[in-house]
């Protein structure tokens, strides 16, 4: 497959739209596989100074700026970056002429001879998708971790063609990879043999028309399986445990609520305080859960996934229970950063919609001084009112959405907006008292103010850790 693919794209005119860390990634493996290709983003030369730094390198065309668009007219194949809407009329063109669009997670998938494992959802994703990689690696697989998580799984792909070419094997034994559901768009032949969807919530509607459309690119990473396949689906979540009796592949669950359904072929379940396993009619206790390091029922959630993953993918129980055991959680995700005069200050800046926000609040038995706010993602900034209400002792707002929020509180007093991030944790700092607890989980996008999410979460860091001892 890899070699026949390479074929087809050799001496081919292929344009790559979006030059972020996904498109630049897809460029480099098209180039290794002999194509002819453009790179094309709306933005201009300084403001991808970086990426073009290394796209220069090798000959390919840019265009950049309002006239971008001009680089898709002789193409033969398109590349499209997740950040690129899918539906634009450039693109839909594009199609009227009967050449492909496809997304990178699709092109890089097809130069990978080895097994898929990838999971989507609206949260926990990079949680989870590092907790089965952790788990393939105790177990002493060579594991390729990525996707929208991290390293783009193009720069994988080009690993792997390399290592064809040399007449070298694969150099990984497995690709775990996160998906978004703006991958998904545009699949064609992605082929993951085990798939998940942890949950669904409303996000992205800035982006979707409706919550039915974001569920229906969440469902395209089922699309290509075939019943030797796994499929693994959250049954809390009732949008994402219907979809399973519409997918061809074998279906697994897991459930904070047991029985297992018996249409299952198996699943991961937490029974009276432990996390459980039962596959193939054979039940066996994987750890109690107050052995997790990470905190809240999501966290459980996101485990027993990742559990799942690994179990299926033929991990010993003993190897899976020291990862979950060990395993201190992901930076920007609930993460303890300072505890200062008994106050302590927590990063969630990977919060970054509603539900996420919500999820993190009811993590906490503290009372809570939140920071929240930033580019506002079309989600229901009400669903927030019933958790600061019950959780939240100060509310600290920040960034565009700053006013929105406020107004979807309408009965919550303890409001305060402020300009920067820096004045919400000076705010907090001053007013907490032992026992308390800052964090920051936004509810919202982070680019009115930020780079992205992680420049966020490091700015509240260091905020922080600059607050006098």
């Amino acid at each position: 497959m890899v070699e026949l693919d390479t074929k087809q794209l050799e001496g081919k005119r292929v344009t790559v739209v979006g030059l972020a860390r996904s498109g630049a990634a897809a460029a480099h493996l098209l180039q290794a596989a002999g194509a002819h290709v453009t790179v094309a983003d709306r933005k201009d030369r300084a403001e991808l100074r970086g990426v073009l730094s290394t796209i220069e390198k090798s000959p390919v065309e840019v265009v950049l700026g309002s006239n971008y668009e001009t680089a898709l007219t002789t193409a033969e194949l398109v590349v499209i970056s997740p950040g690129v809407p899918y539906r634009t009329e450039a693109l839909e063109c594009v199609r009227r002429r009967g050449v492909k669009v496809i997304s990178e997670l699709d092109l890089a998938s097809r130069f990978m001879p080895v097994p898929i494992l990838a999971l989507t959802g609206t949260n926990g994703k990079s949680t989870t998708v590092t907790l089965i990689g952790k788990m393939l690696q105790a177990c002493g697989r060579q594991v390729f971790v990525g996707g929208n998580l991290g390293t783009a799984f193009s720069e994988a792909a080009i690993q792997s063609l390399r290592a064809m070419r040399e007449g070298r094997a694969c150099p990984y034994d497995a690709a775990v990879v996160e998906v978004s559901s703006f991958q998904l768009e545009t699949v064609e032949q992605f082929h993951p043999w085990m798939a998940g969807i942890l949950n669904v919530t409303v996000d992205h509607l800035d982006r979707y028309e409706s919550i039915e459309e974001y569920i229906a690119a969440k469902k395209r990473i089922f699309e290509n399986q075939t019943s030797s396949d796994l499929a693994l689906f959250n049954l809390d979540d009732p949008r994402v445990s219907a979809l399973r009796h519409g997918v061809t592949a074998r279906t697994f669950g897991f459930t904070r609520r047991p029985p297992l359904p018996p249409d299952l072929a198996g699943g991961t379940y937490l029974e009276h305080g432990c996390i459980m396993t039962s596959m193939d009619g054979h039940r066996q206790e994987i750890c109690p859960r107050q052995e997790l390091k990470i905190i809240g029922d999501h966290n459980v959630e996101n485990a027993m996934a990742a559990a799942t993953y690994a179990l299926l993918s033929g991990c010993s129980l003993d190897e899976v229970r020291r990862v979950l055991r060990e395993f201190p959680g992901l930076e920007h995700a609930l993460e303890m950063v300072r505890d200062r005069r008994g106050v302590r200050f927590i990063n969630d800046s990977k919060g970054t919609n509603v539900d996420a926000t919500v999820k993190a609040l009811y993590s906490i038995d503290q009372p809570i001084w939140l920071i929240a706010g930033g580019r506002d993602k079309g989600g229901d900034l009400s669903r927030l009112a019933t958790a600061i209400q019950e959780r939240v002792k100060r509310l600290i707002l920040i960034g565009e959405a700053a006013p929105l929020i406020a107004d979807a509180v309408p009965n919550y007093r303890d409001v305060e907006l402020v300009g920067s991030l820096r004045e919400a944790v000076e705010l907090a700092a001053e007013g907490a008292s032992p026992g308390e607890v800052v964090l920051m989980s936004p509810a919202c996008a982070s680019f009115d103010m930020f780079a992205d999410y992680q420049d966020r979460g490091r700015q509240f860091k260091a905020a922080v850790q600059s607050l006098p001892a």
